[in-house]
């Protein structure tokens, strides 16, 4: 690697920043980050990164995403200061996503204010994945490369489930095409799950649409928050005759009870990327397993700091 790339880890994700770093062959730029007593966060950059090729790591730990958000924009703006000659923000799982449109009067579009504000700080680019509305990237006046978790999706469905007795379901409307792309991809058939949503993150009524019976269902789905749309969506499909039921989503949230609600679900599986951390609900959840998404990230950074295509990542997955 150049000695002009450097990249920085936030306090959100160390250990996905350590397998990036692993990947490109490099050690993390030096860093001090502390709290004073009235919870201001701050950074002192302990090298230099004058006229250097910055890539920043911070993702969104559940439960921390505003002091998450506080601390990339303050590690921007110290690069930006520090003359760094091009500060790339890599953002796993991009903060306030699901608040990408104006669905009601007096609503605001937070997933915009976080692109200015990022823009504001000093990024010059952005790298994450699987946003959750593709229009995101519109926000910016700045490169975005959107990667995708589907070649890894792809390789885990191939290497540890009989997928070709398996049918590819989305739980709801808006990722029928994450889940159509998928099926395509194994050659397999698609199923639909309709669902009636009276309160958000309260799931009403929900209606399968195709054919389950005496199949694999593989539910796919960008994001597990609750988890209650993939217990209810599971039971739903058991109801309808699948033999088993399984989910693989690339962000899990997995806030308030929600491996105690896989637990009790019909799921066999959920499956995750680590975009975000949650080694601390392995011990909660043994339904849990990991994909591992730095080799992609890191991949990725160093396609950008050459100068070369990313859109390969799109279609490829890489190894660890």
């Amino acid at each position: 690697m150049n000695n002009s790339i450097k990249l920085i880890s936030g306090t959100s994700h160390r250990a996905l920043a350590e397998g990036i770093a692993d990947r490109l062959g490099i050690e993390l730029t030096k860093l001090k980050t502390s709290k004073a007593t009235n919870q201001e966060i701050s950074i002192a950059i302990a090298e230099s990164v004058r006229d250097d090729d910055v890539f920043i790591v911070q993702s969104t730990a559940p439960g921390e995403v505003n002091d998450d958000l506080m601390e990339l924009l303050i590690l921007i703006n110290a690069c930006k200061t520090a003359s760094a000659r091009r500060i790339t923000a890599v953002i796993p799982n991009f903060p306030y996503a699901r608040q990408d449109k104006k669905d009601k009067s007096r609503a605001p579009i937070s997933a915009k204010l976080v692109a200015n504000m990022l823009q504001a700080a000093g990024c010059n680019h952005v790298i994450t994945m699987d946003l959750h509305a593709s229009q995101i990237q519109g926000f910016f006046n700045v490169p975005v490369d959107n990667l995708y978790a589907e070649p890894s999706t792809l390789n885990w469905i191939r290497q540890n489930t009989d997928y070709r007795n398996a049918v590819i379901v989305s739980p709801d409307a808006g990722g029928a095409k994450r889940a159509t792309a998928i099926a395509d991809r194994l050659d397999l058939n698609f199923a639909l799950i309709h669902k009636e949503r009276p309160r958000p993150n309260e799931i009403g009524r929900m209606v399968l649409v195709g054919d389950v019976k005496d199949k694999i269902a593989i539910l796919v789905d960008d994001m597990a928050d609750t988890c209650g749309t993939l217990a209810k969506a599971a039971q739903t499909l058991k109801k309808h005759g699948a033999k088993q039921v399984l989910a693989i989503v690339t962000h899990a949230i997995l806030s308030g009870n929600a491996c105690e609600v896989v637990n009790k679900s019909e799921l066999s599986l959920l499956v995750v990327t680590n975009t975000v951390p949650h080694d601390d609900k392995k011990a909660r959840c043994p339904k849990l397993r990991t994909i591992d998404v730095a080799p992609t990230l890191a991949e990725a950074c160093r396609r950008t700091h050459n100068g070369e295509s990313v859109s390969f990542l799109f279609s490829h997955a890489i190894d660890g």
